[in-house]
């Protein structure tokens, strides 16, 4: 616990412009996380140095109404404390776990699948591939993030980096608000952008990689009443963490950045609300 006065006095001299002034440099020990202590011998032969100094926000704020695929509400905020009364402010809110920006933990879609308070913080901080299929995407609302897209951005920047997180940028994080964002028609189908079951075997397969994110609602290309959601299954059936509902892709380098997913460490959840940000 932080003596009195030195949390003040680390905010004072930390700020966002000194520290990017100057650079960060981040000591990553995985196997001191995983075990739950920082030893010198772990670190000394685990550490890895993340040196960055400019950072994105990756996420949308989340408010009442944030779009969902069916129209329902699932978010709420109650002023239960007051300052004016009570001197205190203090909201409850109600939520389901996949809302706004979020994360999808593996047992979301498996039966015994590991849950987000388990996954371990070492895959929580990873190098980030973005890769734009926001063209094609503006004039086709059902096309996929492909093995063709992939193999396209490997072609220019290298094979994909070891332990990624691989994000489609297909426009969509620009349209919150918009009735194009959820894609909904007069049949309740819903017309977006999402990974091709076939480029999330190919990652399963081909490449090692952590997790994938979209800009949209769902990792699946659309959504529909059948229930077929079959990235959904084989990506989180594996083990592995997706992201939806990610912000400003257009602020992020396709290559090069690293990725910090933040969210709640509650018991048994099968994701939730997340604070997704870029270092570059």
């Amino acid at each position: 616990m932080c003596p009195p006065g030195c949390l003040h006095s680390i905010c004072e001299k930390a700020t966002r412009r000194g520290f990017l002034k100057a650079g960060f440099t981040l000591a990553v020990g995985s196997a001191a996380a995983a075990s739950g202590g920082f030893t010198a011998e772990a670190v000394a032969s685990e550490k890895k140095s993340l040196a960055f100094s400019e950072m994105t926000d990756m996420s949308h704020a989340l408010y009442e109404g944030f779009p969902t695929f069916g129209g329902e509400k699932w978010f709420t905020v109650e002023n239960i404390v007051n300052f004016k009364e009570n001197k205190v402010n203090l909201n409850r809110w109600t939520l389901m776990e996949h809302t706004g920006t979020h994360m999808d933990a593996p047992i979301h879609f498996s039966e015994d699948g590991m849950t987000a308070d388990l996954i371990p913080i070492s895959d929580l901080v990873v190098p980030l591939a973005v890769i734009d299929i926001s063209a094609r995407a503006q004039d086709d609302p059902d096309t996929s993030l492909t093995p063709d897209d992939i193999k396209a951005w490997e072609a220019e920047y290298g094979q994909l980096p070891e332990g990624c997180c691989v994000v489609m940028n297909s426009g969509w994080h620009r349209l919150v608000g918009d009735p194009k964002f959820t894609g909904r028609d007069n049949e309740g189908l819903n017309h977006v952008p999402g990974f091709h079951e076939e480029a999330a075997r190919f990652l399963l397969e081909e490449r090692d990689v952590k997790g994938i994110g979209v800009d949209t609602l769902s990792l699946d290309t659309g959504l529909n009443s059948s229930g077929a959601f079959p990235v959904h299954y084989e990506w989180l059936g594996s083990g592995r963490w997706g992201v939806e509902a990610i912000a400003n892709l257009d602020a992020i380098p396709q290559s090069g950045a690293h990725l910090f997913l933040g969210l709640p460490k509650v018991k048994g959840a099968t994701g939730g609300p997340a604070r997704v940000i870029a270092l570059m």
